[in-house]
């Protein structure tokens, strides 16, 4: 993850220095667990803990850098370093576990507290959308159809789906943090053949997590999966908005605008421009998130207990993927939060076009009379290309129609042009205890 778009919390855990505590911890929990059930001598973790309490994780770093050039192992030389900082005793460290152990369960450890944080920002989308959507609530807002003028709804309403959509997120972000809760102290090939299951049972407890029931080497990787799969579905939520802005940012549209800030600049070139960039931003990460699904997704289908394929990829798309989605919610929060509404550029685009976006009212009016649909809708079809077209009150339109006059009367005219199309918002609202 480039610095541009990583905040220090975020990175804080993904940090090598977090890697190297967790991976401190595991083994420490594992040789605590394994004194208790006499696979190791007594006493061994009271010598060893306030050695590893103490300890320099940026000097097991060092030393683990030195060790690797010569292993090519990651573990190997941390365990190495340890030796070396700990002494003999140190060698009761690892006893019967496999590298993967130690990785997955550590790796879980950081995934969760990283999701911990991710969905606490999540929470404050969601809180920022549910102001927008309560305090715009009955204020009408043209809704648009493949991009052209639909009918009138409410801009709160607008919010609410958004509102809507980020808690099916979060119910989505909470069940794959359930599902990459998961560690395993089960050995080389997962059968536990040094270590019974009532270690690992008693360290996961320790440590938060729960036992991958039948592990192979690895915890199976169709749990990253399915957080990756999360994550890209958040993402597109954060794209869904984002884009909605944009369109409204336009300049011939001008109904919400992202926030500009005083000493901001929007073009290099054009002192004028006040660009949605934050927006555009969003979508482009969104697009980010989606490229990580396919190397996960590949990822779980390994060779037999395991191969290492999975390894590399993994370096690079937990941490990245994590601290992107972290980013997104930050900077779509500070949009929502400092979003530009301009109500009545709203109102004067709903008004300058005509009214003939109210052809359903008069349509269901006519199909009330007894017409059938087919012939209402080309009448009220006539009228509405006739109001766009000449410029023409849609109003006036119908009342001239032939076929129309002959069934509705001005004041019923009038009556379905004057629809309420916000009557029903209170009972969605209610659908979220709003």
């Amino acid at each position: 993850m480039i610095k541009r778009y990583l905040y220090p919390e975020i990175e804080r855990i993904f940090s090598r220095e977090n890697k190297i505590k967790k991976w401190i911890q595991v083994e420490y929990q594992v040789l605590k667990s394994e004194e208790e059930f006499g696979i190791v001598p007594e006493g061994i973790s009271a010598r060893i803990y306030p050695k590893l309490e103490k300890i320099d994780v940026n000097e097991v770093i060092k030393l683990q850098d030195e060790f690797e050039k010569e292993s090519d192992h990651e573990v190997v030389a941390f365990l190495m370093a340890l030796e070396t900082l700990i002494g003999e005793d140190a060698r009761y460290l690892h006893y019967g576990l496999t590298s993967s152990d130690l990785l997955d369960t550590a790796g879980a450890l950081i995934l969760v507290e990283a999701l911990n944080l991710v969905l606490s920002e999540l929470d404050l989308v969601i809180s920022a959308l549910k102001v927008r959507a309560v305090e715009n609530k009955y204020v009408l807002f043209m809704g648009r159809t493949h991009g052209v003028f639909a009918e009138p709804t409410s801009l709160g309403l607008k919010f609410l789906s958004h509102y809507s959509e980020f808690l099916r997120g979060r119910e989505r972000l909470i069940k794959a943090i359930q599902e990459v809760s998961y560690g395993k102290i089960s050995g080389a090939v997962g059968n536990y053949s040094f270590i019974p299951p009532e270690v690992e049972q008693n360290v996961l407890e320790e440590l938060g997590l729960k036992p991958e029931p039948v592990s192979t080497q690895i915890v199976p990787r169709d749990r990253i999966a399915f957080l990756m799969s999360v994550y890209a579905l958040i993402g597109e939520a954060v794209e869904r908005l984002a884009q909605e802005i944009r369109l409204f940012q336009r300049t011939e549209v001008g109904e919400m605008m992202e926030p500009f800030y005083s000493k901001q600049r929007g073009s290099s070139a054009m002192p004028h421009k006040r660009n949605p960039i934050r927006s555009e931003r969003l979508m482009g990460l969104a697009r980010l998130l989606r490229g990580y699904l396919i190397p996960a997704h590949e990822n779980v289908a390994l060779w037999h207990e395991r191969d290492i394929s999975h390894s590399s990829v993994e370096r690079f798309i937990i941490p990245d993927a994590t601290e992107v989605i972290f980013y997104m919610l930050r900077l779509l929060r500070k949009n929502i939060e400092g979003l530009v509404i301009d109500k009545e550029r709203i109102k004067e685009n709903m008004e300058k076009f005509g009214k003939y976006y109210l052809s359903e009212p008069i349509l269901l009016a006519l199909v009330k009379k007894g017409i059938p649909r087919k012939d209402a809708y080309v009448w009220v079809k006539e009228c509405a290309i006739k109001a766009q077209t000449e410029k023409i009150p849609f109003e006036q339109v119908l009342k001239e129609h032939p076929k129309i006059k002959y069934h509705l009367e001005p004041e019923e005219i009038e009556e379905a042009l004057n629809h309420n199309f916000l009557k029903y918002v209170d009972k969605i609202f209610k659908r979220f205890s709003l």
